[in-house]
């Protein structure tokens, strides 16, 4: 069954408006016709089975059949501060790491990134990622669609993640496994948690030492070197399996 978002304005009185890019992809990609199925997620917690009932130019009506009482949702907010990486990178990131759970996606400049957007080209990339992120969502059942935000500095993502429960950050210089089991024992349902991940050339070491001053925590993913489109991915499926009921 297909999937599509809609806003909680747009539920209303038994019935659901699909409106935007969504309108054209039923009517002339998929080329559904009334008394079809879809699924419908109002973005925040509520989902509904419904039948499409009017097919229009500009908008689609469906008949809400039944409220869904499943949320795909993880119980806790997974925040990814991901270093700029090259080429489309970010890309995979962004859909990867909307499957696995994410909350929000924060690209960030760090001082190895090769990446450097400008004004203009930041504004592309960054509608670019969001509709990745919503095509993720659809495709992997999200009850929300994680948005990808603006580009930060590493300083003003650490200041973003100032009240958060738990910040970690993978490094390979980290002490052994022991120590980052021992901070991951601290995760529980409810929380906000970070993660920040370095672009190609990692973290340099002032970074790491002005992570270490903001109480992120340093980790471990194992012996292993990961690039950096693995190591985000690695880290949000250990948290997955650490919060999932």
């Amino acid at each position: 069954m297909y999937h599509f978002f809609v806003t909680p304005d747009q539920v209303q009185d038994g019935y659901a408006l699909i409106t935007g890019q969504d309108v054209n992809h039923i009517r002339n990609v998929l080329r559904m016709k009334p008394g079809e199925q879809v699924g419908i997620r109002d973005g925040i917690s509520r989902s509904f089975l419904c039948e499409l009932e009017t097919i229009k130019a500009e908008e689609i009506r469906v008949r809400i059949l039944k409220e869904e009482d499943t949320s795909s949702e993880l119980p806790a907010r997974l925040y990814l501060f991901q270093g700029l990486p090259k080429s489309d990178k970010m890309e995979l990131v962004i859909q990867k790491a909307v499957e696995l759970g994410v909350y929000q996606i924060i690209p960030v400049a760090t001082r190895r990134a090769v990446v450097k957007l400008d004004g203009k080209k930041e504004d592309a990339k960054i509608k670019r990622w969001n509709a990745i992120a919503e095509s993720a969502a659809k495709q992997s059942g999200r009850m929300l669609i994680p948005e990808v935000t603006r580009v930060m500095s590493l300083k003003e993502a650490f200041e973003y993640a100032g009240d958060f429960d738990l910040n970690l950050i993978p490094y390979e210089l980290a002490e052994g496994m022991e120590g980052t089991r021992r901070i991951l024992s601290q995760v529980r349902p409810g929380m906000q948690i970070g993660i920040y991940i370095g672009p190609e050339g990692g973290f340099d070491t002032d970074e790491i030492a002005l992570a270490k001053e903001r109480q992120v925590h340093p980790i471990t993913l194992g012996r292993r070197i990961l690039r950096t489109e693995t190591a985000g991915l690695t880290a949000l499926s250990i948290l997955m399996f650490e919060l999932e009921q």
